[in-house]
């Protein structure tokens, strides 16, 4: 190991750097592993991604380091994918990328053979990036088809609307958390563990991989079905889904041990290696370091580009105010500031509840992970355990959003999103327009539009989300003057290059 001191000083050294290039990254991954049960695991994958690295150190030590001075070209395409995953505000992808980054430092300052020694350790880091969260939805939706299924299969009498399911014994919902994602991610980084240390085999690391991917899927459509047929044998909805969370880990601890036991009787762990030093000299880390500066140097590009046309759009912000129209029977309350610079938001007090609406005004060289990071903190949708939305009828581009169980209570809140004066399109085509028009500038800016309401419990019933959806369409619905103020608010500063 004291031969390989000038290479690990040169990777610490641009680790370092690149750890601060894109710290952002680094920050945003550590909120989502203490903030989401989904992703805790991710505090485990250094400290695994060290020990296979110990477990495989008499191979690792048996390869010579052979710098590969070109292979930090590499480095390109994928800081050019990075700043193409920023304009578009895909966190992950700026955080897959940058795990990518780390593999072409560590390919580029020990070469081929000891980067394939290293194989294992190193894609293990991927582990690392909170990804995974856009297939919730299809993992609800397979969930609620198949408890269908098993519902007519024991002919048991229900109902169904979308993931709304009624039995006689009360009313169940697929909600994001019984997607079964949190199970699935930590499976799959499980199973990758396990077919590495337990097998040599390619083919049969990938069967228990996929195993790994396909059983607890399976296990999640049984385990939501097995809740309602419990709920509607006990009569109560209520009991059957307390602590459904907890009883779900219980069930899944299960699932993992017997992969296990059907996965042991075929290991090829073997015995260990006796570490055996290559006789290639090892390079001097004078040598390594230019290697390992042509990757970061070209990794640090793209921050570089993103944070100049970041700055091109500052501007000196002044209060904005957006005119909106009281409802009859309501009183608004007095402006506060909002959450962007020279935005504002307020009150509207109604027979009905309490209305928080506002207006985030956003320069023309925002992407949306600006405006995203805002729409989230809006609906509370961040802090919440369980979230569903859809869309409301009063005109386009409206969506609305319930977060239960936050600290705070609960809420429904309403969001649309107007750039260059009109409704922006859901989905990547709109982050493709903000995108187009960070680089570009010179267009209007975006309103963010939300109309809220809160409620002081962990979760809104069906009836009280009826009350609140009419409460927020009927106020929307008088707002004859929002696209005037829309327009007027986009035009404002817009040639500031802001």
């Amino acid at each position: 190991m004291r031969t390989l001191h000038g290479p690990l000083l040169v990777l610490a050294a641009g680790l370092a750097v690149l750890g601060y290039a894109f710290s952002t990254e680094v920050a945003a991954a550590y909120r989502v592993w203490m903030d989401s049960t989904a992703y805790s695991h991710c505090l485990f994958v250094l400290p695994i991604v060290l020990y296979l690295a110990w477990e495989r150190r008499a191979g690792i030590l048996a390869e010579p380091v052979v710098p590969l001075r070109w292979a930090g070209l590499a480095a390109l395409p994928i800081g050019i994918a990075w700043f193409v995953a920023e304009r578009l505000g895909i966190m992950e992808g700026r955080q897959l990328m940058a795990i990518s980054l780390v593999e072409v430092l560590f390919l580029s300052v020990l070469g081929w053979r000891m980067a394939a020694a290293l194989a294992a350790p190193l894609l293990y880091l991927y582990f690392l990036v909170p990804f995974g969260a856009f297939i919730t939805p299809l993992l609800q939706y397979w969930t609620a088809v198949f408890t269908e299924f098993g519902l007519n299969v024991l002919d048991i009498p229900h109902e169904t609307d979308g993931y709304l399911i009624d039995v006689p014994g009360g009313r169940f919902f697929i909600a994001e958390a019984c997607a079964g994602l949190r199970f699935l991610i930590a499976s799959i980084a499980f199973g990758v563990l396990y077919a590495c240390l337990m097998y040599r085999s390619l083919w049969r690391r990938a069967f228990f991989i996929l195993a790994s991917i396909v059983v607890p899927i399976i296990a999640n459509w049984f385990r939501a079905l097995g809740i309602i047929v419990l709920g509607y044998v006990l009569g109560s909805a209520e009991a059957a889904a307390a602590d459904h969370i907890i009883y779900g880990w219980v069930f899944f601890s299960a699932v993992t041990l017997l992969l296990i036991a059907v996965g042991l009787p075929f290991r090829q762990d073997g015995v260990g290696r006796v570490a055996v030093p290559s006789a290639v000299p090892v390079p001097a880390a004078g040598r390594l370091l230019p290697v390992a500066l042509l990757v970061v140097v070209i990794s640090g590009i793209g921050p570089l580009v993103a944070c100049l046309i970041d700055r091109a759009g500052l501007a000196a912000t002044v209060p904005e105010h957006f005119t909106w129209i009281t409802p009859i029977g309501c009183r608004e309350g007095v402006a506060e500031p909002g959450l962007v610079a020279g935005s504002e938001q307020v009150r509207f007090t109604c027979p009905q509840g309490v209305l928080l609406v506002s207006a985030q005004v956003f320069s023309a060289r925002s992407t949306w992970s600006a405006i995203g990071h805002a729409r989230s903190r809006l609906t509370n949708e961040s802090r919440a355990e369980e979230t569903t939305g859809g869309r409301i009828a009063v005109g386009p581009g409206w969506s609305y959003l319930i977060a239960n169980g936050t600290p705070s209570g609960s809420y429904m809140t309403a969001t649309a999103l107007w750039t260059g004066g009109n409704p922006a399109p859901g989905g990547l085509g709109g982050r493709v327009l903000l995108a187009r028009q960070s680089i570009l500038g010179g267009g209007s800016r975006s309103i963010l539009l939300s109309v809220g309401v809160q409620v002081d419990r962990s979760a809104i019933r069906l009836d009280e989300e009826r009350k609140i959806k009419a409460l927020i369409t009927n106020f929307l619905q008088v707002q004859y003057t929002l696209n005037h103020e829309v327009s007027r608010l986009s035009r404002a500063g817009s040639g500031s290059g802001g």
